[in-house]
């Protein structure tokens, strides 16, 4: 809570070094090429002043050693908040937000997207399907919540 709504760098940063701890212990995580923070649409970050998945990526970065392709991932449309939907809406809401500006720079490389709270996947989805374009040779993900029902 103080790292999505009350801009807690501090927190965001543990948070990202309890995660790249985790990961560093697992093997299915080695030979990761980059970090990608989920992005938030520029309207949303400006108001916001920042982007939590990005905080939690500098963490994650300070343990694993892996660079952040913070810009690549790009929303590319606003959406409504997601916490009052369920599924199906989620999914609708998020369909087609997200592009990627240079392909070329993930194609054949191994992928960590970084999200703070995980409630019924459809954000991560839309974004794994932006992602597949590029044709990566895989794609991980990492959050440091997951929302109750």
């Amino acid at each position: 809570h103080r790292l999505k709504y009350k801009g807690d760098e501090r927190a965001g940063i543990f948070l990202g070094r309890i995660i790249g701890s985790t990961l560093k212990e697992s093997e299915r995580f080695s030979g990761l090429d980059y970090l990608l923070p989920m992005p938030l649409f520029a309207s949303r970050q400006k108001e916001r002043g920042y982007n939590q998945s990005a905080i939690l990526c500098k963490g994650i970065q300070e343990v694993l050693n892996i660079p952040i392709a913070e810009n690549n991932l790009v929303r590319i449309r606003a959406t409504e908040t997601q916490t009052r939907k369920d599924r199906s809406k989620r999914w609708l809401n998020v369909a087609d937000s997200f592009s990627l500006k240079d392909p070329s720079q993930l194609r054949g490389a191994r992928l960590l997207l970084v999200d703070d709270v995980i409630t019924t996947g459809a954000t991560l989805e839309a974004s794994c399907a932006a992602l597949e374009k590029a044709n990566p040779a895989g794609i991980n993900i990492a959050v440091a919540a997951i929302a109750a029902k």
